[in-house]
């Protein structure tokens, strides 16, 4: 399965990625100023620029999608309408998706310029079987060899004798490719749904897309492009045509010690972009308005990559900062009267584990935070065979911790106070049927504004996503006063769904076994 080094596949991948950092630096952009933007997130914004890209746009070209079908009608017609590059980035490729890749290939057909370029996790993409991702993509690499590139990401976390033991369904525990980016020419969806038939039916997700905008477009297929240079790369079979070859071209670099050079190319691709992408930002002395002219830009958008394995953790110096900021924010607002008025944070995740350090930023920071995660029920593993049938026992041993953590600083927010007060609170997400995936956070200056800022993307937002998964993230900041409506209708509508949460329960469906507790013991950080 694993062919001979070839270095002129290599060399060509560098040169492509070489050649990008110099056109990226000679395109500057013009200075944003954060005046419009709510105090409460201000100085957080200019203190972000100064570490990561970012990227100015005017809110009409973002549109915000709330139902699975309707972001799969929207992928497949940005499939259909690429010309020039479609790329796509996603866990794996569903072995029932016949109609996605249907739409590929039907592209390619018609557009002969066109380039596809395909970024998965090799584990997941190669388990064995007729309906892996490999062997469902092996025809277009045969129909078009020269304009379909397919990247495969292996974690080199699981290396050496527990490589060949660990087996195929259970090897994604030591770290995946997990960015989701959706792209064709300059329009780009962003989301946590992976390309499986569940994502696109009754698997609630978040689905954000950007029209016309290429410099944001061309940030994410450079990503892409920069990870494939330490990724296998997946090619037809020269010996049969109902087999692949995975293949690794860089000589210089063993397959499973990828880190220093992962590292590298990582770091320096964001030092490039942040240099030649991001607005001058600064607070002006002037008196801040509620929101700029038409017209002109109203949303920053920042990439946060987190990729524990390689030393790059953005997303961890990201809402460290954030929280400091609303912190600061917080006790600013406060008053003698008891009603509070600070900030409200929304925070959720299909896979609630919250990462420690997040988990002690909720705790110490003093703000009213509303968390939603996902039910038993609306686990991907409820009522799974084997070993994985625990996963949701698991989660609900996570949340019991979460909760008396969250009581022992005295910061419980009970769902029966009506008013919002400075603590936390969990519900869970439950709708007959479905399943629940959604991940973020949502920022509103105070309860009764809407949101001003969001953070979305991959990250679960969990021990796993911080060091074990390659995540890419995003943060929005807008002052369209109809955006944040729209952001403000995406996390209510999220909450439409939510009930306190009845982790304590006696039922058989709180139920967490003592061989739970021994696995969470042993494997707690690869969930």
């Amino acid at each position: 399965m694993f062919g001979t080094a070839r270095n002129a596949l290599h060399l060509s991948r560098l040169r492509i990625y070489s050649a990008l950092l110099p056109i990226a630096a000679a395109q500057r952009p013009r200075n944003v100023s954060t005046v419009s933007f709510d105090p409460t997130i201000r100085q957080f914004l200019v203190k972000l620029a100064e570490h990561q890209p970012c990227f100015s746009m005017h809110s009409s070209s973002v549109s915000i999608m709330h139902e699975p079908r309707l972001f799969y009608q929207t992928l497949l017609t940005v499939i259909r309408n690429a010309r020039h590059r479609l790329f796509l980035s996603s866990l794996y490729i569903g072995h029932e998706d016949v109609e996605l890749v249907e739409a590929i290939r039907d592209s390619l057909r018609k557009h002969s310029t066109l380039h596809v370029y395909l970024h998965l996790d090799l584990n997941r993409s190669t388990r064995p079987g007729p309906g892996s991702t490999a062997r469902i993509l092996l025809p277009l690499l045969q129909e078009h060899p020269d304009r379909v590139h397919v990247s495969l990401f292996r974690s080199p976390k699981l290396k050496g004798i527990m490589a060949r033991l660990v087996p195929p369904r259970f090897n994604e525990g030591w770290g995946t490719w997990h960015p989701k980016i959706y792209g064709a020419d300059d329009t780009i969806l962003i989301s946590g749904a992976n390309l499986n038939t569940s994502y696109f039916t009754d698997r609630q997700d978040r689905y954000l897309q950007f029209t016309a905008q290429p410099r944001l477009a061309d940030y994410c297929f450079d990503f892409l492009q920069a990870a494939s240079t330490f990724s296998y790369s997946l090619l037809p079979s020269s010996g049969s045509s109902e087999d692949y070859v995975i293949h690794w071209s860089d000589a210089a670099t063993h397959p499973h010690h990828i880190e220093a050079k992962a590292h590298h190319v990582l770091s320096s691709f964001q030092k490039s972009q942040r240099e030649s992408s991001t607005a001058s930002l600064a607070i002006p002395a002037e008196k801040a308005s509620s929101e700029v002219p038409d017209g002109e830009d109203d949303v920053l958008v920042f990439p946060v990559i987190q990729a524990g394995l390689f030393d790059i953790r953005e997303e961890e110096r990201c809402l460290s900062l954030l929280f400091r900021q609303l912190s600061a924010q917080q006790r600013y607002s406060m008053s003698s009267a008891s009603k509070y008025d600070g900030p409200l944070v929304d925070l959720t995740s299909g896979y609630f584990a919250l990462y420690k350090p997040y988990q002690a930023a909720v705790i110490e920071s003093g703000l009213a935070c509303r968390i939603l995660a996902a039910s038993p029920k609306a686990n991907g593993f409820y009522e799974s065979k084997g070993i994985s049938g625990r996963i949701p026992e698991a989660y609900t041993l996570f949340e019991r911790r979460f909760m008396h953590a969250i009581r022992t600083a005295r910061r419980e927010w009970t769902p029966v106070s009506s008013d919002v007060i400075p603590g936390v609170q969990l519900h869970e997400w439950e709708r007959e049927g479905w399943t629940y995936h959604a991940k973020g956070i949502w920022v509103r200056p105070t309860p009764s504004s809407d949101p001003v800022l969001t953070l979305f993307g991959s990250t679960n937002l969990n021990s796993r996503s911080a060091n074990l998964d390659t995540e890419l993230s995003f943060v929005l900041a807008t002052t369209s006063l109809s955006l944040q409506k729209k952001l403000a209708l995406e996390v209510d509508g999220l909450r439409a769904h939510a009930h306190p949460w009845r982790g304590e329960s006696d039922s058989e469906s709180r139920r967490v076994r003592l061989g739970t507790r021994a696995l969470v013991g042993v494997v707690g950080g690869m969930l």
